[in-house]
């Protein structure tokens, strides 16, 4: 054990000395020790223990207590209002179905728990006053930048085949390397992925792709990727042969991606931008062409949201920055807000970013974004100042004006809102009570 002065929060330190007035060792464990050492932000600081469940809840019986995962061991303390999962020292059993163990047997030896982890960056545990216990050298792969598996990678994927996408989520977000014969058997065990629930695999890849160092393992681990991802890896390989690009689909993409900032909506919709081009390649004696992968990748982005369980704001948001990623939008106040009626600001200034992003991985001479692209934020600030009409919420005319013009409730009613709102937006007519509703009266029953 390495002596080690690590400063636990009061809450962990009110935990381990609880234990251990009942004659239990408690020490914290895994992702908190590594980001400690690595001088990271901790968000969740998780404890080990050889008190079974139920002795923990004797231990605790003055404290609020939640049994998380009783079954495995689990059980949650809040200690000062901070939540410290506390897990018995395990065996776990065997596992059939590449996820998780048919049972676990407690154990009163740190060793025997540790041994059962993923990594060896999140196989070791510290007491205060005992020091770290580091038995399978993370120390050391902290130190190489390496994530490297407990025991046999192949073993360790075979038990929860999850492990494999969260190998290359520890080496994207760390910025680390994968040691050789981990990556070996990542390659070699990727088939595993598709046993994996996919709200798993999402949270998993929604890290990964925010990570400093994405696009390098995406780069050489994207036939990993393809298990779950196909559409991207019919990508890689993909030449585009235009005198606009340099690279083809899938180097295009990555080229793109290291542009673009770690925002997770940005990052899925320039990831996924030209998805749909493997689907559109036509070829002249001008070229490679693509016409209408926009479209084509709008129906692969609605596949991949709903395959990967994503939620329906997430989808519907990165649907239409794939939608939008590749047409022309003129930086003129017409043209604006007919795109702030589309789309929040927020997500105009992400397709603006996607767009950077996008020009910026074309060939060299044709690489330069357009000014439109640093233009069109600056209208929509104008306009939002100025409290211009976007919406028919926006109209100085409602359903109830229409109404008593004498206009009947129904479809009518919108099908009038909706053709005035489209002469605001187009400036022919202006939000003005009376200029809308002479229009509206000329619309009646046209």
């Amino acid at each position: 054990m390495e002596k080690l002065n690590i400063s636990l929060p009061r809450a962990v330190e009110k935990a381990i000395t609880c234990l251990e007035n009942c004659g239990f060792q408690a020490y914290i464990v895994g992702g908190c020790v590594r980001n400690t050492l690595l001088e990271l932000p901790v968000n969740d600081w998780d404890m080990t223990t050889s008190a079974t469940p139920e002795e923990m809840k004797a231990c605790f019986k003055d404290f609020r207590t939640i049994e998380t995962g009783i079954q495995h061991g689990t059980l949650t303390v809040l200690i000062d209002g901070i939540p410290l999962e506390i897990t018995t020292f395990r065996n776990d059993g065997e596992y059939l179905d590449n996820r998780h163990p048919v049972g676990v047997t407690f154990s009163r030896d740190i060793g025997e728990d540790l041994c059962r982890r993923d990594f060896t960056v999140n196989a070791m545990a510290y007491h205060p006053k005992r020091g770290l216990v580091d038995l399978f050298d993370g120390q050391a792969d902290l130190t190489k930048k390496r994530i490297s598996c407990v025991g046999d990678p192949e073993k360790r994927f075979y038990e929860d085949g999850l492990r494999i996408l969260r190998a290359l989520r520890f080496a994207a977000v760390l910025d680390f390397s994968i040691a050789p014969e981990t990556a070996d058997a990542v390659h070699s065990c990727r088939h595993l992925l598709k046993n994996i629930a996919a709200e798993r695999i999402r949270e998993e890849f929604c890290k990964l792709i925010c990570g400093v160092g994405a696009v390098r393992i995406l780069r050489e681990y994207h036939d990993v990727i393809g298990v779950f991802l196909p559409e991207l890896e019919k990508c890689y390989g993909f030449a585009q042969n235009s005198k606009y690009h340099c690279y083809d689909v899938f180097e295009h993409t990555m080229e793109a991606l290291l542009e673009a900032p770690p925002h997770l909506i940005t990052r899925l919709a320039v990831l996924l931008h030209d998805i749909g081009k493997p689907l559109c390649y036509t070829e002249d004696e001008t070229g490679g062409h693509f016409k209408g992968h926009g479209d084509a990748g709008v129906e692969i982005v609605k596949d991949v949201m709903k395959r990967l369980r994503f939620d329906n704001k997430t989808a519907a948001r990165v649907t239409i920055l794939v939608d939008y990623h590749d047409r022309e939008i003129p930086a003129t106040e017409k043209s604006v807000k007919r795109l702030m009626n589309k789309m929040s600001d927020e997500d105009i200034s992400i397709l603006m970013e996607v767009k950077r992003c996008d020009r910026l991985a074309h060939a060299k001479e044709y690489s330069e974004p357009s000014e439109a692209i640093f233009e069109i934020p600056r209208i929509v600030e104008r306009l939002r100042e100025e409290n211009a009409c976007l919406s028919l919420k926006d109209l100085k005319v409602g359903g109830e004006d229409l109404i008593a013009m004498g206009i009947p409730k129904g479809k009518e009613i919108g099908r009038i809102l909706n053709a005035l709102l489209e002469q605001v937006l187009d400036g022919e007519l202006p939000n003005e009570r009376e200029a809308l509703m002479d229009a509206a009266q000329d619309l009646q029953g046209a």
